[in-house]
């Protein structure tokens, strides 16, 4: 057998034992996956999840990886919603659905050193990023984009977790609207943006096309730039 089929066989048995341990992940929670009953479930040997995996808290984080990747796959395909604000608030949704379906890997995730670690997770913020960029470009954005991102996030990873402390027949599923509109209160404003807004306003939807502007040479825009942060670093006026 050739290195590269050793590698292709290798790869396979990942893909195997990862999918295994996220059936019993979804049906039974991170007790459920034990090294005996995914081996049974993958057609493996106990020491070959050891050695590709390390120990139970690899193959969860492979786990966790795994399906996350796959959700932040479906949304980087998403087509492109033709108002940004609208495109916002669905993924804000679609956040808090995949957390209360898999359960499991939002708990994971929600510990800052498996996020600090995970790609799919990085990838996920990047898309987020870029959904929060767009809202600025169109002069809806009443804060600083990194601002912004932190609070979605910070206000997304709560509503799961709160959500799922309690049981599902229990659950204030409210919750979820009504965070999202004090949330898009503090962080959105009405068109037209920029007279809307003021200053604060105008300052983020400049900056949110600064990197169009060919105009101005590279250390002008840095210097634009950093007046920029610091008028959008001001509480927007009400």
């Amino acid at each position: 057998m050739t290195e590269v089929d050793e590698n292709v066989g290798r790869g396979r048995t990942q893909v195997a034992i990862v999918e295994a341990a996220a059936s019993l992940l979804r049906g039974g929670g991170p007790a459920a996956v034990t090294t005996r009953a995914v081996a049974v479930a993958a057609g493996v040997q106990p020491p070959t999840i050891y050695r590709l995996f390390g120990d139970k808290d690899g193959l969860l984080d492979a786990v966790a990886e795994h399906v996350l990747a796959t959700y932040v796959g479906t949304k980087v395909a998403g087509a492109h919603s033709e108002d940004p604000v609208d495109e916002l608030a669905a993924s804000w949704r679609t956040h808090v659905d995949f957390g209360l379906a898999n359960p499991a890997v939002a708990m994971l995730l929600a510990d800052p050193a498996r996020a600090a670690t995970s790609a799919a997770g990085e990838a996920g913020m990047r898309v987020l990023r870029e959904r929060v960029h767009r809202v600025a470009s169109v002069g809806r954005l009443a804060v600083a984009e990194g601002r912004a991102v932190a609070m979605i996030h910070a206000a997304g990873t709560g509503v799961v977790l709160t959500l799922l402390a309690s049981p599902p027949d229990e659950r204030d599923l409210d919750l979820v609207a009504s965070v999202y509109d004090a949330l898009a209160r503090t962080i959105l404003t009405d068109a037209p943006a920029v007279a809307a807004g003021g200053p604060s306003t105008a300052a983020v939807t400049l900056r949110a096309g600064l990197g169009e502007v060919a105009s101005l040479s590279p250390a002008e825009r840095a210097l634009l730039a950093d007046w920029l942060d610091r008028i959008t670093a001001d509480p927007p006026a009400r």
